[in-house]
C-alpha cells in the first residue's frame, strides 16, 4: 500500500499532499486542495477547487459522488479540519480533469 503514496507523492515533485490512511478501506486519501495547489498556478486554490467541484456536480460527474470530508490537519495553523479528499483512484481521476503541463510530463515519462 506504501507504493500508492510514493507514486502520489511522486508526481508532485516535494509538494507537500496531505494524506491519511483508511485502514477499514486499505487505501489513502488526499486532500483536493493540495492536488489543486501543486497542479495549478492557481492564487487561490480553494475557490479553483470549489469551481471545479460545481462544475463537476452539474456534469454529473462520479468524480463528485466521491468526494468525503475527513479532518486533515492544517499546513497553516496545525489544527485539524475537515477536508475534501478522495480516495487513490479518484485523486487520479481528478489529475486527469485538470489542465496543467504537470500532468502531461507525469504522464510521457
Amino acid at each position: 500500500m506504501k507504493n500508492k503514496l510514493e507514486t502520489i507523492s511522486n508526481l508532485f515533485e516535494g509538494k507537500e499532499i496531505r494524506s491519511i490512511w483508511d485502514s477499514e478501506k486499505e487505501d489513502y486519501f488526499f486532500s483536493v486542495v493540495d492536488v489543486i495547489t501543486a497542479l495549478t498556478e492557481s492564487k487561490i486554490p480553494k475557490r479553483y477547487w470549489t469551481d471545479l467541484k460545481r462544475k463537476l456536480e452539474s456534469e454529473g460527474s462520479q468524480l463528485y459522488e466521491k468526494i468525503v470530508q475527513l479532518k486533515l490537519k492544517s499546513q497553516k495553523d496545525g489544527k485539524s479540519y475537515l477536508t475534501d479528499v478522495l480516495d487513490t483512484k479518484g485523486i487520479l481521476r481528478l489529475i486527469e480533469s485538470v489542465p496543467s503541463s504537470k500532468v502531461e510530463v507525469f504522464y510521457t515519462k
